[in-house]
């Protein structure tokens, strides 16, 4: 099966591009799927979790980028998962091209993928395509917060930084000062601080499928009978 998506990031190309191959920086943008491991490979390891009314479908997967030109801004990603219970799997062939127009950056991607099992029976009646829409929509808008969030540290950090700079105390030397001959007190040296532990993953909360079955059929709905609106979130 293929299929064709994009969506839009009001940020310069360039920071666009810098995220989307880093995968560990967006996964917390990808419902469902957590990082667990980097292979010396250059591939990524992890796992993806989809929750099917009161039973939960856990997969493992492999993903790795196996193109990346910058100067064209394209990229091309490798994923496959298998579900833990041997019911089947998915894998899946990404072509993600950047284009930029008045400083934002629209992202096209080109998929070729197969699935197999449970997952399959999202494939029926074209619901796979309005549910990856309805997925992409949500990781364009969580990446668009994750740019600004990520733009706003870096401002603050940068001005705390000038702010210390320019409020530190000035040493003056022997016989300065006020002319007393006071010699200058030295700077007290740097305090040793614990140890901190690296911060903790949060793994990421299950797709609820069947809610989100619910809302894309509820959006066909709203379209057949013109009538905009969304009662599943």
């Amino acid at each position: 099966m293929k299929m064709e998506q994009s969506f839009e990031v009001d940020a310069p190309i360039d920071e666009v591009w810098q995220a989307l191959i880093d995968i560990e920086r967006v996964a917390p943008c990808l419902p469902g799927a957590n990082i667990t491991e980097k292979s010396d490979d250059g591939s990524y390891k992890g796992t993806f979790t989809l929750k099917l009314g009161p039973t939960t479908a856990s997969y493992n997967g492999v993903l790795k980028i196996q193109e990346a030109d910058e100067a064209a801004h394209r990229a091309v990603l490798h994923a496959r998962g298998t579900d833990k219970r041997g019911q089947g799997g998915a894998t899946a062939t990404i072509v993600n091209t950047l284009t930029e127009r008045d400083g934002k950056t629209q992202v096209h991607a080109d998929t070729d993928f197969a699935i197999t099992g449970r997952l399959a029976r999202f494939g029926r009646a074209g619901m796979i395509e309005d549910i990856s829409n309805r997925l992409l929509r949500d990781f364009a808008t969580c990446l668009q917060s994750k740019l600004v969030s990520e733009q706003e540290t870096e401002v603050a950090t940068a001005t705390a930084a000038e702010a210390a700079e320019g409020s530190a105390p000035e040493t003056t030397g022997a016989g300065g000062g006020a002319g007393n001959g006071a010699a200058s007190v030295p700077p007290r040296p740097p305090q040793p601080q614990a140890a901190q532990a690296p911060p903790s993953q949060e793994a990421a909360a299950p797709i609820n499928g069947v809610q989100l079955v619910l809302s894309v059929l509820y959006g066909r709905l709203a379209k057949l009978f013109n009538r905009p609106g969304r009662f599943f979130k």
